[in-house]
């Protein structure tokens, strides 16, 4: 029986490493000087320096990189946590933007999210 509770318990923990950093919310402002302050909410299972969220990144539609928001240590203890990256340029005439975020050990999430933004 504890054979199985510790197989269990080590399929968790895998899984629950292993997971991509979500975006929780977005937040999008526009200024005065026509540039933009993109707020992004993440939640991630950072377990230290080895594994945590350590940017997210702004895309358009067809995949150009617009900006990244470099996050410099984990945030263990803050959780979810928010950030934002000020004076992004968005090309005119851009209907949406694609939001990813990253891990310093898997990469890329999976899952991205779109913003329109009209």
């Amino acid at each position: 029986m504890q054979k199985i509770a510790l197989i269990f318990l080590l399929m968790f923990s895998a899984i629950n490493y292993a997971s991509d950093p979500k975006i929780i919310k977005v937040k999008v402002e526009r200024t005065p000087a026509q540039k933009y302050n993109i707020s992004v909410t993440l939640e991630h299972a950072d377990t230290g320096w080895e594994h945590f969220a350590n940017a997210w990144k702004v895309y358009t539609p067809d995949g150009k990189l617009l900006g990244e928001r470099v996050l410099y240590h984990p945030h263990v203890k803050e959780q979810p946590f928010t950030r934002t990256l000020s004076g992004l340029h968005i090309p005119a005439g851009l209907e949406s933007i694609i939001i990813t975020a990253n891990c310093s050990d898997t990469g890329e999430a999976d899952k991205s999210y779109t913003v329109n933004l009209r």
